[in-house]
């Protein structure tokens, strides 16, 4: 039993062929829907799932992104790019059959980026919070069904990135003057929302956050199959989090491996904190294989091209070699 390997979303450049080859070459048995940032505004993150949305738009201002009235440019151009890079990626899967990831911003780290026509972001709005996770969950409905489509033999895990999450619950993000931040919103409210979206999709939903203090527990609770997260900011206060999700069932993808160039050590060095991290919660060293999920720690759009081929071969030897000597 292989331990999988997989991408965390973004590449680093501008041509979608070359990325689909990439994300699908170096991850045989577990391919991703590449992002490349690098492209302009519409193919970051932000923009690419304001694309997604269902009677909402955006457009860029100085300051990021804001609600529109109707679709503009910066919308259209969002859509245009996902277009291309399904069909890239389509034309790389044929005849696949097995798990492939698809990513999306997830609506709390949505509401802290997406700013109302004053300024403030969505998420001081309690409705406008609830308006976006129902567009962001008909939106997804809609693009799940079209990968599945394109590609019949997958598999559709769903990764939704929460990066902005531990702050939205701990009042932490800060307002557009800078000078104070919004209130935290109550754990009941994150969660039921999350768990609304995680609904659309009848797969493996897993999300994904490179900060400090992930809230495995809140995310186990609200329906994640699988938890995505920088293995190097895990503390042991979370050792008990940790182990009750793995007990429980939920996946862990353990981004191992620096998102931007730097050296490579072996690849079983890479996933030894996970070995250690086995032992010190008694796990039995057999379950690893089949709770981990090798990847880089974040996206890799700051990386240069070299190194990001690099880094997507050495998570999957990593993977085997965890697979193979899981003690």
């Amino acid at each position: 039993m292989s331990a999988g390997a997989t991408g965390v979303g973004s590449l680093p450049g501008g041509d979608a062929r070359e990325a689909a080859k990439t994300a699908t070459g170096s991850f045989e048995d577990f391919p991703y829907l590449p992002e490349l940032p690098a492209r302009g505004p519409g193919a970051d993150m932000i923009g690419r799932s304001i694309g997604l949305l269902v009677d909402m738009y955006g457009h860029v201002e100085p300051s990021g992104w804001r609600i529109s009235d109707r679709p503009g440019r910066d919308t259209r151009r969002a859509r245009s790019w996902l277009g291309e890079d399904l069909d890239a990626l389509e034309e790389f899967t044929q005849g696949y059959t097995g798990k492939l990831k698809v990513q999306a911003v997830g609506p709390w780290t949505l509401a802290a980026a997406l700013e109302l026509h004053g300024g403030e972001a969505m998420l001081q709005d309690a409705g406008a919070c609830r308006d976006l996770a129902g567009s962001l969950a008909e939106g997804l409905r809609e693009h799940l069904a079209d990968v599945r489509r394109r590609i019949p033999g997958a598999d559709v895990v769903l990764q939704l990135d929460e990066p902005s999450l531990t702050a939205v619950l701990l009042g932490r993000v800060r307002s557009a003057s800078g000078y104070r931040t919004y209130r935290a919103v109550d754990r009941q409210v994150v969660e039921g929302a999350l768990r609304d979206l995680f609904a659309v999709h009848d797969g493996e939903v897993i999300v994904h956050s490179c900060a400090p203090e992930v809230p495995f527990g809140l995310l186990r609770r609200a329906g994640a199959t699988g938890v995505s997260f920088d293995f190097s900011l895990l503390t042991e206060r979370e050792d008990d989090a940790v182990g009750e999700a793995v007990e429980g069932g939920t996946k862990l993808f353990a981004g191992v491996v620096a998102g931007t160039d730097g050296p490579l050590s072996d690849p079983g060095g890479s996933v030894m904190g996970v070995r250690k991290l086995w032992r010190r919660l008694g796990l039995a060293p057999g379950t690893l294989a089949e709770s981990v999920v090798v990847t880089p720690s974040c996206g890799l759009a700051g990386a240069s091209p070299a190194y990001a081929r690099a880094v997507q071969a050495h998570c999957a030897r990593a993977a085997r070699s965890l697979a193979d000597n899981p003690e």
